[in-house]
């Protein structure tokens, strides 16, 4: 299920919380009705759930857990560069991933 790019791209537009399908799409720039298909997918595999309001059928990631997986996967993909990712900069330096720090 996350081997796909766009699927990984919706989980991500999901770590702040709810959104309906039309959202999701403008958001990626990709077709609703694409979107709604892999929504389905990832419904399928219980890594999202839904919830009706009024007309409107909301998405949200299933849990903490895959919040969690979501965001390792991500932070795990940033290490694949040749830069220091974003989620070990600080404010006074960087801290490269081998845990020393150097200067901006």
């Amino acid at each position: 299920m996350l081997a796909e790019g766009t699927r990984i791209q919706i989980l991500w537009a999901l770590i702040d919380g709810e959104m309906a399908v039309s959202e999701i799409a403008e958001m990626l720039g990709k077709p609703g009705p694409a979107v709604s298909q892999h929504l389905a997918k990832l419904r399928m595999a219980r890594l999202v759930r839904t919830r009706r309001e009024g007309t409107s059928v909301l998405y949200q990631l299933e849990n903490d857990h895959v919040r969690q997986l979501i965001v390792d996967a991500v932070q795990n993909a940033e290490h694949a560069g040749h830069t220091v990712p974003a989620h070990h900069q600080h404010a006074e330096g960087v801290t490269s991933i081998s845990g020393s720090r150097s200067a901006r």
